[in-house]
């Protein structure tokens, strides 16, 4: 069997027609061939709270899925900060409002230091469009190295280094890709063949003419299918990045926020990054995003440029994301996530043990994958199959790897033991049933 790489946005999504069910006939009408949804059948929901959510017929579902409510669905924090913010003044950002640089400062806070500089917008998308501009005109060169899976937005240029967006063609001139970082491919010296192969494609730009002006990675590369360990590898590669006169923007839309059992993703590697760019759980499902980089970097861009963000500056946004921030300190949930990460990844590598399909257990805190696959092949057929059987048993999560390989476990900070394993069991009866 010969595994074919696959869209990232065809990995468990709905490709049918409406049937009988009016919703979903809306759905289509309205947005056409862009309309993205999950599973088979697709699901109507209309309330969450904690791991939980609820669709119109009343019944519950398990979700380890979305990371966007990173605190769970419908925290109260978020919830009151919110309501009480949008209940006073919600204004763009040309106007002072305290809490937004009370939001920036708890913010900054969290970074190393000399990322003293915050940009805000709506979502991350843009602030990795914004860092792509800002690693351009800092270095004066046009070219980035991604990995081979990534994905990091979907404007103009966010989609040039997304290699998994892609459903046809060959990506942009100006972008290079490497392997992820998996021992499969580079053996024994993951970090050492990692880095060479991050050397090896800046030195390219610079031949082709485009230059080198950075590499741009999420630290748990989670479209690649989740490569976290060993901690600190990625040190190497960064050096690499430098040497070559590039910057390094870590995208911590998926990692940050506690998600990987610290704070960003970037520190289990002991990183320096450049620029950092954030999104999607900092509001717990707000839209908010933003960009952190040194002083002298964006002086230097807007030196050339204007940029303005009309709304990403707004004060519910801020109150969304201060609550986020306070409530991983106050509920002491970095912690609780890195326990509750080790529990399930132990429980997983115990189902391991007896079902040989599953070929790896990877990840850190509660951002985990589980590559399938049988006679040492990626399996994506399988992963689709158990994908829908955890879906009859209203259990919801996602799926990555460059062929749909891994089962993709993004459960909210606040999980509890039983709903670890309510989930390893459902998992475990739906390999059990999967031939």
């Amino acid at each position: 069997m010969t595994a074919e790489p696959r869209a990232i946005l065809s990995m468990n999504a709905f490709s049918g027609e409406a049937g009988d069910d009016p919703l979903l006939a809306r759905r289509l009408a309205n947005m056409g061939a862009a309309a993205v949804l999950f599973y088979d059948k697709p699901v109507e929901m209309v309330s969450g709270q904690g791991a939980w959510m609820t669709d119109r017929s009343g019944a519950t579902y398990l979700d380890f899925y979305n990371n966007v409510p990173s605190l769970g669905h419908c925290h109260g924090a978020v919830v009151e900060a919110v309501r009480d913010q949008i209940g006073r003044l919600n204004i763009n950002s040309r106007y002072m409002v305290e809490i937004v640089d009370r939001y920036m400062e708890a913010l900054k806070a969290t970074l190393p230091s000399d990322l003293s500089n915050v940009v805000l917008s709506c979502t991350g998308s843009e602030a990795n469009d914004l860092a792509l501009r800002l690693a351009e005109v800092w270095t004066g060169r046009r070219g980035f190295v991604v990995t081979q899976t990534a994905y990091h937005g979907n404007t103009a240029a966010t989609t040039e280094i997304s290699p998994s967006a892609y459903k046809k063609g060959g990506g942009s001139p100006r972008i290079r890709t490497v392997p992820a970082p998996d021992p499969a491919v580079y053996g024994e010296d993951l970090a050492g063949g990692f880095a060479k192969a991050v050397a090896e494609a800046a030195a390219d730009l610079e031949a082709s003419g485009h230059g080198f002006a950075g590499m741009i990675w999420d630290s748990i590369f989670s479209s690649d299918g989740v490569h976290a360990d060993p901690q600190g590898f990625l040190k190497a590669a960064e050096g690499a990045v430098h040497a070559a006169g590039g910057l390094l923007i870590a995208d911590e839309v998926q990692p940050g926020f506690g998600r990987t059992g610290v704070m960003w993703g970037f520190e289990r590697h002991g990183l320096a990054p450049d620029i950092v760019t954030t999104g999607k759980p900092m509001g717990n499902g707000f839209p908010m995003a933003g960009t952190m980089t040194r002083p002298e970097i964006l002086s230097r861009f807007v030196e050339e440029f204007g940029y303005f963000n009309t709304f990403g500056a707004n004060p519910v946004a801020a109150a969304a994301g201060l609550a986020v921030v306070e409530t991983l300190r106050s509920e002491g949930l970095i912690a609780r996530c890195a326990a509750a990460g080790a529990t399930l990844k132990a429980e997983l590598e115990a189902l391991a043990a007896r079902d040989p399909r599953i070929a790896a257990v990877r990840g850190a805190g509660l951002f985990l994958g589980v590559s399938l696959g049988r006679e040492d092949a990626p399996d994506g057929a399988l992963v689709r199959a158990v994908l829908a059987g955890l879906g009859r048993r209203r259990v919801l999560i996602g799926a990555a790897g460059r062929y749909g390989e891994t089962l993709k476990l993004r459960p909210p900070l606040i999980l509890s033991d039983a709903e670890i394993d309510h989930f390893v069991q459902a998992l475990a009866d739906t390999l059990a049933e999967t031939p």
